[in-house]
């Protein structure tokens, strides 16, 4: 009977195979880990994205869209951003009234009001001591790679913070009535207030682009460029009420007015027609009486002509003894006195 060798059956234990297989195991998995890690900044961009690489902390390159080929951690560390082009949005929720100040409104009485944090949330003071509510998004890329990055969580924060300090600048020099139409019946037809309001997201998206660009000059800034800005103006609801009242009573008042104009006119052109009428009246009447004085005139008028023409001398004694006549005919009684004799006087009160 053959017998095996001390060593050789040590070999083929099942513990020294199962040792050698892990042994195998850890070290292939070891391999593909190494591999992975070697391959792990190894990637694609896509093209609404780009990739900032850090190598150990500091900027080295940007890769737009393709295949980026970068050192694995430590040595080189990859920040997916979106393309230059690539426009993002923010809803600046600061600028709006808080969960607490919105619950409390609908417990709120006068006889329990609000106190001055919750009263004021979510609203902006105007230049004539008005108030107003901004619902305002803003529309940004992403111009410094760099400084986004930098700047990491505290980008939009920030963001925040400029927008709300540019809308409180903006609505304190600025009346209410030139950021929403609020009183129509006090501004009418003044087109400089409609400019204003019509320049208000213009005003706005220019303010906060200049404050970006201060904090880029103080080495500060946080790499965004805003491009749009949508602003939704409102007033409190306590107000909208009392605004409301306002316009109707406006509305009615000159509704008042229109009609009382609309009978003045009308009493205006009764009144000018019956002036007309009279007037018609008065000519008609005065032309009537200057021809009746015309034909009652016109003997005497023919007779003075003919005085001054010298046509008819006689016309005088003519007159005289054709009139003369008819008018002692109606005397009681008729007294002559010869012009040539003075023998007989007629003294005034004296009896005959």
């Amino acid at each position: 009977m053959s017998q095996v060798p001390r060593g050789t059956h040590e070999l083929s234990s099942p513990w020294i195979q199962a040792g050698r297989l892990a042994f195998i195991a850890l070290y292939a998995v070891t391999v593909l880990a190494a591999l992975a890690w070697a391959v792990s900044n190894v990637r694609q961009i896509d093209a609404q994205d780009r990739a900032v690489v850090l190598r150990f902390g500091a900027e080295n390159r940007v890769q737009n869209a393709g295949l980026l080929l970068a050192w694995p951690q430590p040595f080189e560390q990859v920040v997916l951003l979106p393309a230059a082009d690539r426009v993002l949005e923010r809803h600046v929720e600061g600028l709006l009234r808080s969960d607490a100040a919105l619950a409390a409104d609908r417990v709120a009485t006068f006889a329990t009001p609000l106190n001055d944090t919750l009263a004021g949330s979510g609203y902006l003071l105007t230049g004539d001591a008005g108030v107003v509510q901004l619902d305002v998004r803003v529309f940004y890329k992403v111009s410094d790679p760099y400084a986004y990055v930098l700047q990491g969580e505290h980008v939009l924060p920030a963001l925040d913070r400029l927008v709300t300090r540019s809308a409180l600048a903006l609505t304190a020099a600025r009346d209410l009535d030139t950021i929403l139409v609020a009183r129509p019946e006090l501004i009418g037809g003044d087109n400089q207030a409609a400019e204003r309001r019509e320049r208000l997201r213009g005003d706005l998206l220019h303010s906060i682009n200049q404050r970006l660009m201060q904090l880029s000059a103080s080495g500060q800034g946080i790499g965004v460029e805003v491009t749009r800005v949508d602003v939704q103006s409102s007033l409190p609801a306590p107000a909208v009420s009392a605004f409301n009242a306002v316009l109707t009573a406006s509305q009615q008042a000159d509704k008042a007015v229109a009609n009382a104009r609309t009978e003045a006119e009308k009493l205006t052109q009764s009144a000018n027609q019956q002036a007309d009428h009279r007037l018609q009246v008065a000519h008609a009447q005065a032309r009537e009486r200057l021809a009746l004085a015309q034909a009652q005139t016109a003997t005497v008028q023919s007779l003075a002509q003919a005085q001054r023409d010298g046509t008819d001398p006689e016309m005088l004694l003519r007159i005289y003894r054709e009139r003369l006549p008819k008018i002692l005919a109606r005397a009681g009684s008729v007294i002559t006195v010869n012009p040539k004799d003075d023998s007989r006087l007629i003294i005034q009160g004296a009896k005959q």
